[in-house]
């Protein structure tokens, strides 16, 4: 699928529900594919509105707005979504909008991590929020993928694609039957965990 259809199909899903924060993250991603960077930051803004801990979402709206030529939104952004990484224990997050501060000369904020969870020794780490979570009890299908996703991601986490993943089918009406349906649906996956 190219990257005008898919930007098309998020679109459609943000329109269709503007208060879904996944949609709107996604279609930013898509945007900034095409390196529609000003459009991506938008998203990713919508994005962070709409949920507020969306740390990761932080980082990618001040990578958008610098590429976008906009360094003082960007440094805005990326102040509070450093602050907001750090309160909730969002690591790859946080050291990855650290670096772009860094790079921009901008002072990181005084941040209370003290409200970030403790994270007790040998916790099963979700690799996509750096955040402990439950080890689902099974890998959630065979082959390489399926391995990966039971090693790397929590049970809370797969039950928030599942979610997402019931709109991706119905706002893109995919039937799972048909092989570029169902490479549809493993790419969203993958661009979720």
């Amino acid at each position: 699928m190219d990257i005008e259809t898919r930007i098309a199909q998020f679109e459609k899903m943000a329109n269709d529900d503007p208060t879904n924060d996944m949609a709107h993250f996604s279609l930013g991603g898509a945007y900034k594919q095409a390196m529609r960077y000003a459009d991506a930051a938008k998203c990713y803004d919508r994005c962070v509105e709409l949920n507020p801990t969306m740390s990761k979402a932080y980082q990618l709206a001040g990578e958008c707005h610098l590429a976008a030529g906009d360094e003082a939104k960007a440094g805005e952004v990326l102040a509070e979504g450093y602050t907001v990484a750090a309160e909730r224990g969002d690591l790859m997050p946080k050291n990855a909008i650290a670096e772009l501060m860094e790079k921009l000369g901008i002072a990181l904020p005084e941040v209370d991590e003290s409200k970030a969870p403790d994270i007790p020794e040998g916790s099963f780490i979700d690799r996509k929020t750096s955040r402990p979570g439950t080890q689902l009890a099974a890998a959630p299908f065979r082959g390489p993928l399926g391995a990966w996703i039971y090693h790397n991601v929590s049970s809370q986490t797969w039950d928030e694609w599942i979610g997402q993943g019931t709109k991706v089918i119905n706002e893109l009406r995919l039937d799972l039957s048909r092989d570029e349906d169902a490479e549809a649906y493993d790419r969203y996956m993958r661009e979720f965990l």
